[in-house]
């Protein structure tokens, strides 16, 4: 009987104690071999997720082993409490997962202390094994290469992202030719890039959205749905019927559709330019609540702060204004990770966004 309790019981949780990924083993599986710099950015810790050389010093967790030495961790951990500006990790990509070439230990620190975002030099390693989707990921980079737009249309048929570099391409011309561009005056390709991406995409997107066509097609995208819709509009010039309204909104002609969209009022398309918000819950330094209180309330997208009892010692309510180029998510993550977790003695902090709201009008005070 004690033989089995000791079996039982005595058995380690593999799960925790297996290592973190391994960059070699990953870049073998994908043929990840040919790479590209992508320069420094904010990177979701939760998408770090193996090491290239160190990844038997971690645990699933990416927090240090037993056995392994800890002096440095707790160094590098006491730095970030004191805000110590710490340099950018080196991370290698595969996709959408990353490993960690130097700064191990910054990475396990930060997790610990409930960081979200962290700072990162990227190089990434493109997939070349003969997958659909590694097919698709390749023509991704290859657009985005090219137009260095933000990383937000996902497709998931082959060939789409020609379409839409032919869509860029043919609104570069068009900007060319309306503005009496001479051959030694040359309107910036990017530039075009973002003008498509803002005028022309991000509207029929919202569209496309707020039509809730995607409930007709399981598995798509709202990218794949506005690459399906503006082909057949723009370059068949078929008859379509894609729900009440809709078709009414989109002129048979790109550029005509751009121009319908600049003479739109904000309350004809609501989701285009409005408020965003998020809650902020904020562990601080013993004794420092007040302090930082005041701080915070500086901060122009900080609307409210709460002294609390709790886990946490503030609630914070940010609003920002939604920025067409990146998701909500992906603003109110940068404005954490620069802003709030840069308020001195601010020690952690958890970002609660609404899936969706209610409110009430105030109270309006008796005379």
């Amino acid at each position: 009987m004690k033989k089995y309790l000791k079996q039982l019981f005595g058995k380690k949780d593999t799960a925790c104690d297996s290592h973190i990924k391994s960059f070699a083993d990953n870049q073998h599986k994908e043929e990840a071999y040919d790479e590209r710099q992508l320069g420094i950015q904010a990177v979701p810790l939760d998408k770090i997720i193996g090491s290239v050389g160190r990844y038997k010093d971690f645990n699933r967790q990416f927090r240090l082993k037993k056995n392994r030495p800890s002096a440095r961790f707790e160094r590098v951990k006491e730095a970030f409490k004191k805000k110590i500006k710490l340099p950018p990790i080196t991370l290698y990509q595969i996709k959408n997962e990353y490993y960690v070439l130097d700064g191990n230990h910054r990475v396990s620190a930060a997790k610990k202390l409930g960081y979200e975002f962290i700072d990162a030099m990227i190089t990434e390693f493109l997939p070349s094994k003969n997958t659909l989707e590694n097919i698709i990921y390749r023509e991704k980079a290859a657009f985005l290469d090219k137009t260095e737009l933000p990383d937000t249309i996902q497709l998931t048929e082959v060939g789409q992202y020609n379409r839409l570099l032919k869509q860029v391409d043919e609104h570069h011309g068009f900007l060319m030719k309306t503005n009496n561009v001479q051959m030694d005056d040359q309107i910036d390709y990017l530039a075009a890039a973002m003008d498509w991406y803002k005028t022309i995409y991000n509207p029929l997107a919202v569209i496309i959205k707020n039509s809730r066509l995607d409930r007709h097609f399981p598995g798509r995208t709202n990218s794949d749905l506005y690459t399906y819709i503006s082909y057949h509009q723009w370059e068949k010039g078929k008859e379509r019927e894609y729900g009440i309204g809709i078709d009414q909104l989109i002129p048979k002609h790109m550029e005509e559709f751009r121009l319908k969209m600049e003479h739109l009022k904000d309350m004809e398309l609501p989701e285009m330019k409005h408020w965003i918000s998020a809650f902020i819950l904020i562990e601080v330094k013993a004794g420092k609540e007040n302090e930082v209180m005041k701080r915070l309330h500086k901060l122009e997208e900080i609307r409210e702060v709460h002294f609390v009892h709790g886990v946490f010692d503030l609630i914070a309510k940010m609003m920002m204004k939604r920025d067409l180029l990146s998701s909500d998510a992906e603003i109110i993550g940068q404005f954490v990770h620069k802003k709030v977790r840069q308020v001195q003695d601010v020690t952690k902090t958890q970002t609660l966004i609404p899936i969706s709201s209610m409110e009430k009008p105030p109270i309006s005070r008796r005379s």
